[in-house]
């Protein structure tokens, strides 16, 4: 069922719309058995994909992921004082991810592979240390440090690997532990330099953290190759969210997907990077300069939501897609709110306002263009240090996109504070459109054509923030007249014909960031 989801959706030709989620991360170990035993419910509401936090084992059993140690053990072996990771073992990953997909909800692997940390011994060798500013500008001389960088995975006993990382399989770190100094160095060697297909921030933004892979060395290529074409089969996953790929050469990643796909013998392998950048321009050259099908995360879309909803009625919501990636390339745009790293206290904190988000939700969902993900912290809200609250009704607006935003869009954008759309419909095994009104000022009135085939239906507003009906009129061009009473200044309205009593936002595919938000509880 989500394999033949996925087919659809690459084919332009989907029965049904997809939405992706990411999932919180509870301390107990537990996460993939919450997984499992959700899914089937979060399949009912309308979600068919999940990007999983990272599968792999960190530095120990609270280890986010991203700290990654050995990206061949699941949850399997004994090591960093630990056999499960932070969110359970291998053997309940693997049937987490067995049970979504019998209910139609197919997973995406977090790769992790910019980066090594938590190594079993140190080393000595050359090194150089540079400006932290200038990546490029060497400060002082070549000399000796001694590093973490050697990782020999005793706990795993070479099974499905029996490669050691060393030095050489490095191009950076932050540490010299003789002198204990923190700066950034270059690892010295034949050949060694950064990577050059990387973002041109500090000059050269190949380092970010830990033990930086040298993606160009033949050992560290061979190596993740296979572990990709590895992970997939031993998961059943369909894809992979690559982390911080705006830190890893662009020829590595193209090399990467390729290498999966031909191995996997599937086109559809889902492959989404997070190039964190408010740019177009430079979002859109790495795109094209990757050379395969590939999406990314729309950080100029989430940084326009931002502005919007901290400027609120003074927005013109007819900018809300001026620069955007699912404007200029929505085939290749993964479309978001928030996320884990936007959150409140997060290094790239850029939380979009609760009384914005509702209207944010409905524009990524209910619209035709990019692939809609929802934040689980949205969806169910976020505890710990920085607690907030979840998105109201945004289990009705994921469940509204899968049953309501179908068919062709045409759009009523022709008002600073008050823009609406309607969905055609007609569409196999989805007949029934929508019309959805977006205002973030003051009251207004709203006419669109909804289609003369619904001239005399009576329609209502499926979110039940506007009560009563609204009679679809006659003539040569029926329209629904919406009033707007904006009071609590940002609301929404989604209008479907009585048949389905329709108030919700749809999408056309959503999926749920499974992880790694930095908060606790939910449900």
């Amino acid at each position: 069922m989500a394999d033949r989801a996925e087919q659809q959706h690459r084919s332009g030709k989907p029965q049904s719309n997809y939405t992706m989620r990411t999932l919180l991360q509870p301390e107990d170990g537990k996460h993939w058995t919450k997984f499992s035993n959700e899914s089937e419910r979060l399949a009912s509401m309308g979600i068919t994909a999940a990007w999983l936090p990272p599968v792999y084992k960190g530095g120990g059993a609270s280890d986010v992921g991203y700290g990654t140690y050995d990206l061949w053990d699941l949850g399997e072996f004994d090591q960093k004082g630990t056999r499960r990771t932070k969110y359970g073992t291998k053997e309940e990953l693997v049937n987490g991810i067995k049970t979504a997909k019998e209910h139609g909800i197919i997973t995406y692997i977090d790769a992790v592979l910019n980066h090594k940390m938590g190594a079993d011994e140190k080393e000595t060798f050359l090194a150089t240390m540079v400006d932290q500013n200038d990546r490029e500008k060497d400060v002082g001389e070549m000399h000796t440090i001694t590093a973490w960088s050697k990782f020999t995975f005793p706990g795993r006993d070479d099974k499905y690997s029996s490669m050691k990382w060393n030095f050489n399989h490095f191009s950076g770190c932050d540490y010299d532990a003789a002198t204990e100094t923190k700066a950034i160095f270059r690892i010295q060697g034949d050949g060694k330099a950064w990577a050059r297909g990387v973002d041109k921030e500090n000059a050269n933004f190949d380092y970010l953290m830990g033990m930086d892979l040298d993606v160009k060395h033949p050992e560290v290529r061979e190596e993740l190759f296979k572990w990709g074409e590895w992970v997939l089969k031993e998961t059943g996953a369909s894809g992979f969210r690559f982390d911080a790929v705006k830190h890893i050469d662009v020829g590595f990643i193209r090399d990467f997907v390729k290498h999966v796909r031909e191995t996997s013998k599937s086109d559809n392998i889902f492959c989404c990077g997070e190039y964190w950048n408010d740019s177009l321009e430079t979002t859109s050259n790495y795109l094209t300069n990757i050379g395969v099908q590939f999406t990314v995360f729309d950080a100029p879309l989430h940084y326009n939501f931002k502005e919007a909803g901290d400027a609120k009625s003074a927005y013109d919501l007819r900018k809300i897609w001026d620069g955007t990636v699912v404007q200029s390339r929505p085939v290749d745009a993964v479309t978001l709110v928030d996320n884990h790293d936007t959150q409140v206290g997060q290094a790239l904190q850029s939380w979009v306002s609760s009384g914005f988000k509702p209207l944010a939700y409905a524009m990524i969902l209910l619209r035709t263009a990019g692939y809609p993900c929802i934040f689980y912290g949205d969806l169910y809200g976020c505890g710990g240090k920085n607690p907030q609250e979840p998105v109201t009704q945004l289990e009705d607006f994921i469940r509204a996109r899968k049953l309501f935003a179908y068919g062709d869009t045409r759009d009523y954008w022709d008002h600073p504070n008050c823009v609406g759309w309607v969905r055609t419909g007609g569409v196999e095994n989805h007949p029934d459109g929508c019309a959805v009104v977006l205002c973030n000022g003051s009251e207004g009135v709203k006419r669109m054509e909804v289609g003369k085939e619904h001239a005399g239906e009576a329609w209502t507003d499926v979110l039940g923030w506007h009560t009563g009906e609204i009679t679809i009129g006659e003539g040569k061009h029926p329209a629904l007249a919406l009033a707007s009473p904006l009071q609590m200044g940002h609301n929404r309205y989604l209008w479907a014909g009585n048949r389905w009593m329709g108030r919700v936002p749809v999408f056309r595919r959503v999926s749920l960031h499974l992880g790694p938000q930095r908060c606790t509880g939910a449900g």
